[in-house]
């Protein structure tokens, strides 16, 4: 493993409350306080701590005892319990390797922003679906998601959804766990924690995992993840804090792909893959230093360094040949590696005036991350009686490219709220972003495009407006954009045969509401519309190459809720689902005119539901049992797609959807914990994700999980 050594001085602005409460509370990691009251404390709307129910959008917490109750051995687990959002992932052959859908259709695209302690964890344009794998989930003690264009605060590729992930402080005193987990997928798990405060000023946590899969129930789905997260907290006066945290993740998975149609009803799970893979090494390290000058002006300082490689054979891009649709036992792919290093900077500064509650937030962040890519090509050896891939030898120096970029992302904003009455605030936001690239062909005249140093900017306005009728219910609405630069790799693979990629925008038009009464019931509700312009879309060319472009127009629109009931203290019943349909507005492909139709891979219908029954025996013995209920709704695999049926009639390719349920229960004494979970107890045939494959005419599958049994242990002191 490589080493990494950085000195940084810096620290967070997301972990101090408005009020200026002891150094050590600060730094207490039970469950917090807002976490029982009505009035529950966010901090992904604007960095700055502050309450649900002056924020003008739709986002949702799962907080500290819902983590520790759901005992999630995957993020997914997690997240999706948030109405309207889906982390499309299988738990048997992904290895945490994602699709995600919040407000579009299920994709890869750069729609989504994730955010830790409120940083992005990757620079803009060097996005990754797969990207929560560079993450630790034993650190987090709670994670928000606001969903909608949040531009106007983090700048681009925050436009379905933000998922900010806020780590674990230090503790008062020397704790910590140890634990196991183990299922019949082939995955065995082993994690630690430890905590304590030095003295009253300082305190540290360190907290990772050793996970990985072997011989599970489909083939060359093997993986093998590290995870290490070291943080530390220093008071440097009541009113000055420092805090640092790193990250290391060290990450390894075969790339299974996708099954065939045939194989997938069959059950057929040996895979046509036996080389491909993924390669990810990740670091972080991140200082924030925040100081409250006086009662009414704040400033928070951030430095961030980023160091990342990812290496991949990916199964994605392997094509076997054919002729007269007869396999020659030939075929072609690629391996690449993108690496970058960031240097980043962001000031904020938050000042509170003695007029209508009114509040101001201003900032500005630079992003230096210079990249390195190459790919090149392979070729590839088939079986021709079984179609399995079983070899590949590197074409070295045969480039698809190899670039070295620079990339520089400079911006500035501001917030504005103001309560002209107690119970209506009114926030506005503004942000600009510009953005270079220096693009450096390391193989001119060979192959890609000659060097070029590209810019874009944007203005991202934001205007939103709350009324709350108590501390338990309210409505808002807002007006956000969104903007989305072209990838850089994305840009320079498809410049030649596309003249480029052009910048996608989103305009978000969207009210909602949330309600409550004491702990019995709790409600929210969101109705949206999201319109895009240029949004980007993949397609296959002629050879059944992956290449992306733009859509001329898109439009997006649902409504999503979810809601709580507690009839006794006892037992809660919660269901979390969304509505929506994701449509072309204008949209040409091959001369073809797509236009008002529906997308693919995007279902009309998501939504979980879980019924929990929890009971205190003593103080010191507890249990839980809970009953989950996964749906996806029926969706489109492709938008130019037919199947014949057999009257002669053609049919828009499909999938049928899935109804998935699972059963958790946890027993606790002391500081001992035991759980089982029993996923897809019906062992239901499903999909994470179901795409069409235009040269085979059929659809082709990513496995769900089959029925299994999980099992882990802890040991809190």
């Amino acid at each position: 493993m490589k080493k990494y050594i950085y000195a940084l001085i810096t620290v967070v602005a997301t972990q101090i409350t408005y009020a200026q409460v002891s150094s050590q509370e600060k730094r207490k990691d039970s469950i917090d306080t807002t976490e029982i009251l009505e009035e529950v404390l966010i901090t992904s709307a604007s960095r700055e701590i502050q309450r649900r129910s002056d924020v003008p959008g739709s986002i949702a917490t799962i907080n500290t005892k819902t983590i520790e109750e759901t005992k999630a051995f995957g993020i997914d687990q997690l997240v999706n319990q948030v109405p309207g959002v889906f982390m499309s992932t299988s738990r048997v052959a992904s290895n945490e390797q994602h699709f995600m859908a919040v407000r579009s259709p299920i994709s890869t695209k750069a729609l989504f922003l994730y955010l830790e302690d409120g940083l992005q964890i990757r620079p803009t344009s060097v996005f990754n679906h797969n990207a929560l794998l560079e993450m630790n989930d034993v650190s987090y003690r709670r994670i928000e998601v606001l969903k909608g264009p949040a531009s106007s605060i983090y700048g681009s590729e925050a436009i379905g959804g933000s998922f900010n992930f806020i780590t674990k402080n230090p503790s008062d005193k020397l704790s910590g766990s140890v634990g196991f987990q183990t299922n019949d997928l082939g995955l065995s798990r082993y994690e630690f924690e430890i905590s304590d405060s030095v003295n009253k000023n300082l305190g540290f946590y360190l907290g990772g995992f050793h996970g990985k899969r072997q011989d599970g129930p489909i083939e060359h789905s093997d993986y093998e993840k590290t995870a290490i997260t070291f943080k530390t907290v220093f008071d440097i006066s009541d009113t000055t804090n420092w805090t640092t945290v790193f990250d290391l993740i060290d990450y390894r998975s075969d790339m299974t792909g996708s099954l065939s149609e045939a194989d997938f009803n069959s059950r057929d799970f040996e895979s046509d893959q036996t080389f491909t893979e993924r390669e990810a090494i990740a670091f972080r390290v991140r200082a924030t230093v925040s100081t409250f000058w006086n009662d009414y002006n704040k400033t928070s300082f951030n430095l961030i360094v980023r160091d990342n490689r990812m290496d991949q054979n990916p199964s994605y891009r392997v094509r076997q040949f054919r002729n007269q649709g007869q396999l020659t036992g030939f075929g072609s792919g690629e391996i690449n590696s993108n690496q970058f290093k960031s240097y980043v900077g962001l000031m904020q500064h938050k000042l509170d005036f003695n007029f209508a509650n009114s509040s101001l937030i201003i900032g500005a962040t630079f992003d230096y991350s210079p990249q390195e890519y190459v790919a090149e090509t392979t070729d590839i050896f088939v079986d021709p009686e079984t179609g399995r891939n079983t070899g590949f030898t590197i074409n070295s120096g045969d480039f698809i490219l190899n670039y070295d970029a620079n990339i520089f992302n400079y911006a500035g904003f501001f917030q504005y709220e103001i309560s002209p009455i107690n119970a209506f605030k009114i926030t506005a936001a503004l942000r600009y972003d510009g953005f270079e690239y220096d693009y450096d062909n390391l193989t001119d005249g060979i192959v890609g495009v000659d060097d070029a140093v590209d810019t874009f900017n944007n203005l991202t306005p934001k205007l939103g407006v709350n009324y709350n009728f108590d501390t338990r219910s309210g409505i808002y609405a807002n007006y956000s954009q969104g903007f989305t630069p072209p990838q850089v790799s994305t840009l320079y693979r498809n410049r030649n045969e596309l003249k480029g990629i052009k910048p996608s925008r989103f305009n978000n038009y969207e009210i909602g509401g949330y309600f409550s009464s004491s702990p019995k019931i709790k409600f929210d509700a969101a109705i949206y519309l999201l319109e895009g312009e240029n949004t980007l879309i993949t397609l296959r060319d002629q050879d059944d190459n992956f290449f992306n472009t733009n859509a001329g127009k898109t439009r997006s629109y649902g409504l999503e809720y979810g809601i709580t009931w507690t009839p006794i203290k006892e037992i809660s019943l919660t269901h979390n689902g969304s509505y929506a349909h994701h449509r072309y507005v204008d949209f040409f492909d091959q001369g073809i005119d797509y236009s008002d139709t529906d997308r693919e891979t995007a279902p009309n219908l998501l939504g979980t539901s879980l019924i929990t029954y929890r009971k205190a025996i003593n103080q010191y013995l507890g249990f839980s049992v809970t009953a989950e209920h996964e749906l996806v709704g029926e969706y489109n695999t492709s938008f130019e797609g037919q199947v014949e049926n057999e009257d002669g009639t053609f049919d828009t390719a499909t999938y049928d959807g899935h109804h998935v349920f699972n059963l958790r229960a946890t027993a606790s004494y002391k500081g001992f914990e035991v759980w089982t979970h029993a996923l897809n107890i019906f062992d239901e045939l499903y999909a994470a994700r179901a795409s069409f494959n235009r040269f085979r005419g059929e659809n082709s599958f990513t496995i769900g999980n089959p029925i299994a049994f999980h099992f882990g242990a802890r040991y809190n002191f």
